[in-house]
């Protein structure tokens, strides 16, 4: 009874506190001629990747850690540091060519670091190959920098003594890695061949969950949206489809291109769809980990924008609440994806490596 009138307590502050933020809201927007707050522009930075790391930045104080520029162009390559660029405000020379930064994306200009726009007002200046250390690759270094250490401590105290109890990182390590064999790895693939690609699954699981964890951090070193760059996604789907393949048993290939038992009109039909199968498998796990890392993002970022939108600070409480509410659901989100993606990579190369037993039509 308690909990349910403290629920019911919020509910009603809640609906309050909109209410009366949605009305002062709307004076001020009648009696004030100041520009609206555009949310686009921060969320898109946010989710985006970039070429400095901010630190702390407000009206009064902004600290940045530069990342390095590389750039290739006409066999010739440029290193400069991204200060260079003051937030995109300077044109950077180097030999004969002028760089400039727009929207995160470099460009080949004139000395007056004028950009050519089409219909769309997108810039069609020429772009050097860009090879920069942008705050995605930076945080996706810290990560693998951090999975080595934790796994470095857990597995010299392994070797230290095996039969010890485990504590400190290997208390949080043991039981995620025994759920990922058993529960994983042992039920989609055959428990003879599933230890093979056991250290696959473990990296893949790992390392989503760990950069899913840090891009949720709001502050330095976090706030990165690694997992939600498709980039990321596409590489890691294209390793799952590799391993896949690569390991696939001569039944898993006969399934495909001559299914056994089938007419050989209907084959005609089957075999286009499973050879596009072989191609929709990665493209799911890509984008689903991409939209749904990258989502979450958004509509944090969304609530947060409310309060600037209605201009008032009695929708803070409720911008708040809800924004703690979604990030407390991130963390779900964050293991729930990882889990996801290594689940469905152990079905398909479990289904890859299975191998079939077919008799002759005679016999059925």
């Amino acid at each position: 009874m308690l909990v349910s009138k403290t629920i019911k307590y919020w509910l009603i502050t809640a609906f309050a506190l909109l209410l009366t933020g949605q009305i002062h809201a709307s004076s001020n927007t009648e009696s004030s001629s100041e520009e609206r707050f555009n949310p686009v522009d921060l969320i898109m930075h946010h989710v985006g990747d970039s070429h400095s790391w901010s630190i702390i930045h407000n009206d009064q104080f902004d600290l940045t850690l530069p990342l390095p520029i590389i750039l290739v162009h006409d066999g010739r390559i440029s290193v400069f540091s991204s200060s260079a660029f003051g937030h995109g405000e300077k044109i950077v020379n180097n030999g004969n060519y002028y760089y400039k930064l727009h929207h995160e994306k470099i460009y080949l200009t004139d000395e007056k670091g004028i950009l050519q726009l089409n219909e769309q007002h997108l810039p069609t200046n020429q772009q050097p190959l860009d090879f920069s250390i942008t705050r995605n690759v930076a945080s996706m270094w810290l990560s693998i920098i951090l999975l080595l250490t934790l796994f470095g401590i857990s597995a010299q105290r392994y070797k230290h003594n095996m039969l010890s109890r485990p504590r400190g990182v290997q208390s949080f390590l043991e039981p995620i890695i025994l759920f990922v064999r058993d529960d994983i790895a042992y039920k989609m693939i055959e428990p003879s061949k599933a230890d093979r690609y056991l250290p696959f699954l473990l990296t893949m699981f790992f390392f989503i969950f760990i950069n899913n964890l840090i891009g949720l951090i709001p502050f330095f070193p976090g706030g990165s949206n690694l997992t939600g760059n498709i980039s990321l996604t596409l590489a890691l789907a294209l390793f799952t489809f590799i391993v896949t393949n690569i390991n696939g048993t001569k039944s898993y290939w006969t399934h495909i291109f001559n299914p056994p038992g089938i007419p050989g009109w209907v084959k005609i039909l089957i075999i286009p769809v499973e050879i596009i199968g072989l191609f929709t498998k990665p493209f799911a796990l890509l984008i689903r980990l991409f939209a749904n890392i990258t989502a979450g993002h958004i509509i944090i970022l969304c609530l947060i924008s409310l309060i600037f939108i209605m201009k008032t600070i009695y929708f803070a409480p409720v911008s708040i609440l809800l924004s703690v509410f979604m990030s407390t659901l991130e963390l779900l989100v964050a293991l729930l994806q990882a889990f996801i993606f290594t689940l469905l990579s152990a079905l398909y190369i479990g289904m890859a490596v299975q191998q079939h037993e077919h008799h002759p039509e005679s016999a059925h």
